[in-house]
């Protein structure tokens, strides 16, 4: 089967989950592993409502905005955006007006760098895909920061915190200190090969030994309860795996690199060994993708 033939069959990447709540007035809309879905959250406080993530285009969106208005139940709503790839936040047009959008500044140079390349990329996976990016607009956001910011919710602490390169130039996570909540967006998923988006040469903005170190810094936030951007909320361990995996990526392309071996054979070499260690792990396809990043950065 075609890659074509493949992407066709993918079912429609919908937000179909309701509210789950994981802690008292947090609640997640679960992605239920469906490809180019993400984990949605809805944070309240006394306040305010703040929205994680609207899933792909305004049918997304406005299913996302649907279930924050009525758990809100009249609080101010805020939405942020973990970083700008479409299936995250390419629902955010419409908030305008019922939100108030923040994110930061970093996301917001890398949506208008990339934004409309990957829209089209993005349709490019089908005719489901397609349709849910029909009649996107890419929205500005009302507040961007610089590295991080403190939001209060009422009676509730949000802060959202960036780290700089690693999966995207402008990773956000969110984090409720108290909770000891951790919302990670694409830093890492739950049995799923992280997304390495390394395109060479149109996209190069990952970087995975800064990935891990990042990995290593959100494990000592002490988080209790791991939001992932994809799969199953877990905890800390959530992280830790994702790290392992990646640190054994970096080391034996390392090792045969070192051999003399070049891109192609050593991902001829670990694929078939790394999809046998996880088997249990979806969307094989970015190991490859992983291996070329790390061989392409050493010595960098």
């Amino acid at each position: 089967m075609s890659e074509t033939e493949q992407a066709a069959e993918l079912p429609a990447p919908v937000v179909r989950g309701e509210p789950v709540e994981i802690a008292a007035g947090v609640y997640v809309i679960p992605d239920g592993r469906v490809p180019l879905v993400p984990n949605v959250g809805i944070v309240l406080g006394d306040r305010d409502a703040l929205v994680v993530d609207t899933g792909m285009g305004p049918r997304n969106g406005e299913r996302v905005l649907g279930h924050a208005r009525e758990l809100a139940a009249g609080r101010r709503l805020l939405l942020t955006i973990t970083h700008f790839h479409p299936e995250h936040g390419f629902g955010a047009q419409v908030f305008t007006g019922d939100a108030a959008i923040v994110y930061n500044r970093s996301q917001l140079v890398e949506l208008h760098a990339k934004g409309a390349a990957y829209t089209e990329m993005f349709r490019g996976f089908g005719e489901a895909v397609a349709a849910e990016l029909e009649g996107v607009e890419l929205v500005e956001p009302d507040i961007t920061y610089d590295g991080e910011a403190d939001l209060d919710l009422g009676g509730r602490t949000v802060q959202l915190r960036t780290y700089g390169l690693a999966h995207t130039r402008g990773e956000q996570v969110v984090f409720l200190p108290e909770e000891r909540i951790l919302f990670t967006g694409d830093l890492a998923e739950t049995r799923q090969f992280p997304i390495f988006p390394y395109f060479p040469p149109d996209d190069v903005d990952v970087d995975g030994g800064r990935w891990i170190d990042v990995l290593a810094q959100l494990e000592a936030l002490g988080p209790e309860i791991v939001v992932p951007g994809h799969g199953e909320v877990g905890d800390v361990g959530l992280l830790a795996a994702v790290r392992g995996y990646m640190t054994l990526v970096r080391g034996e392309t390392d090792r045969l690199a070192a051999e003399g071996l070049d891109a192609d054979a050593i991902v001829a070499a670990l694929e078939p060994e790394l999809r046998s260690r996880y088997p249990d792990w979806d969307s094989p396809e970015w190991i490859g993708f992983a291996i070329r990043c790390f061989f392409d950065g050493l010595g960098g």
